[in-house]
């Protein structure tokens, strides 16, 4: 196997262990909304680090902490914040398991205008000759369709960002 395609398929693990991590922070969110407190596990892995601020960069879905540790980014949050690759974020974890983030270190960003496609069940925007992933909450909130021209940031400075957020449906 080459080193480019190790490096694809430890890219899309990492975006599917990023998935997995939201989904289960909002089942257990869902899970307090519905039944309390008591209906989940007695200790989480999240009641190890409450209380903790924890500053990293966002990597498109998912907050990468100094240790490699990943932490899940509310896709709303993320899209309507326009967060990019790069950021820098603080996560403040509260003492009832609640992640609080704040966007402190904004990267330098540019604009492009794309089109936006989708395959593999991924959204995607083409632009500047390449693709970039988008997140499915960014597409739903500006209600984007397949095909429609979108103006989407990028890192100004990383030509090898995946990921973009959607500014705006043209």
């Amino acid at each position: 196997m080459s080193k480019e395609l190790d490096d694809k398929q430890i890219k899309r693990l990492t975006a599917l262990l990023g998935d997995a991590e939201i989904n289960l922070a909002a089942a257990k969110e869902i899970i307090r909304d519905m039944a309390g407190e008591e209906a989940l596990p007695s200790r989480t892995p999240t009641e190890e680090v409450a209380g903790k601020v924890i500053e990293g960069l966002f990597d498109g879905q998912v907050m990468v902490g100094p240790d490699g540790k990943t932490y899940p980014v509310p896709a709303n949050y993320a899209s309507k914040s326009k967060l990019v690759e790069g950021d820098i974020l603080k996560l403040t974890i509260d003492e009832d398991g609640s992640f609080i983030y704040k966007q402190i270190g904004p990267v330098a960003r540019r604009q492009i205008i794309g089109v936006l496609g989708q395959h593999d069940g991924a959204y995607f925007v083409e632009a500047a000759s390449r693709e970039y992933r988008v997140l499915l909450a960014s597409v739903t909130f500006f209600k984007v369709k397949l095909g429609d021209q979108v103006s989407i940031i990028v890192p100004e400075d990383n030509r090898e960002a995946e990921w973009a957020a959607i500014e705006a449906a043209l």
